[in-house]
C-alpha cells in the first residue's frame, strides 16, 4: 500500500505532497514562531518549548529532536550569532531589525555557523522562511546578510558543526538562494 500525504500550500490554495523538505521547513517555522517569542516575551524553559515542538509537529520525534537542536543550538550560540550578524547588516542595527528577520538570521546564521547544514540549504531556508513571514525586502535583505556571514566564516578556521539534524541535509531539489545579491534594504 502506498500512502501518500498532501499539503495545502496557503499562498496557492493547492496540494503539494509533503515529503522530507516540507515537514524539515515546518519545524524551523516552528522554531522561528519560539525564536520570536524569546526575543519578544523572554526564554521558556526548554522542557516547556520542547513538549510545544513536539505538540505541533504532532509528535514526530526526528522532526521534533530537529527543531529542538536548532532553537536550542541557536539560543545558546545567540550572543555569537549577534556580534557576527552585527557586521554584515550594512547600515541595521539589530534591535531596529523587524523581529521576523532578526531571528530568520539568527536561525539561518545558527545553521551556517554551528549547525552544519549545507550553506545552500540554510540560506535557501531562510530565503523561504522570510518570504513567508517577512515584508518584500527581507527575502534579497536576509540572502545579503548570510551569504557576508558565510564567506566570513570561509576565512574562520574554528569548526562548526552541532549536529542538528544527524547528517547533510538533502532537499530534493536544486537551492534556489542567490548568494550574491547584496544585503540592502529599502
Amino acid at each position: 500500500m502506498i500512502r501518500l500525504v498532501l499539503v495545502v500550500d496557503p499562498n496557492s490554495q493547492t496540494f503539494i505532497p509533503a515529503g522530507p523538505m516540507s515537514t524539515r521547513r515546518r519545524a524551523r517555522e516552528i522554531v522561528l514562531q519560539m525564536l520570536y517569542e524569546a526575543d519578544v516575551n523572554g526564554t521558556r524553559p526548554e522542557e516547556s518549548a520542547i513538549k510545544f515542538i513536539q505538540s505541533r509537529l504532532q509528535g514526530r520525534k526526528g522532526l521534533t529532536q530537529f527543531a529542538g537542536r536548532l532553537l536550542i543550538g541557536t539560543l545558546q550560540h545567540r550572543d555569537q550569532i549577534d556580534s557576527r550578524l552585527k557586521l554584515f547588516s550594512t547600515h541595521w542595527a539589530l534591535a531596529r531589525m523587524p523581529v521576523t528577520d532578526r531571528n530568520i538570521l539568527r536561525l539561518g546564521g545558527y545553521e551556517i555557523l554551528f549547525g552544519g547544514t549545507p550553506v545552500e540549504v540554510a540560506v535557501s531556508e531562510a530565503i523561504s522562511l522570510a518570504k513567508r513571514y517577512g515584508d518584500k525586502n527581507s527575502p534579497r535583505f536576509i540572502n545579503g546578510v548570510l551569504d557576508r556571514l558565510y564567506k566570513e566564516s570561509l576565512k574562520d578556521e574554528s569548526p562548526k558543526q552541532d549536529s542538528p539534524g544527524g547528517g547533510p541535509e538533502s532537499t530534493g531539489e536544486e537551492a534556489t538562494a542567490d548568494l550574491t545579491e547584496p544585503a540592502k534594504r529599502s
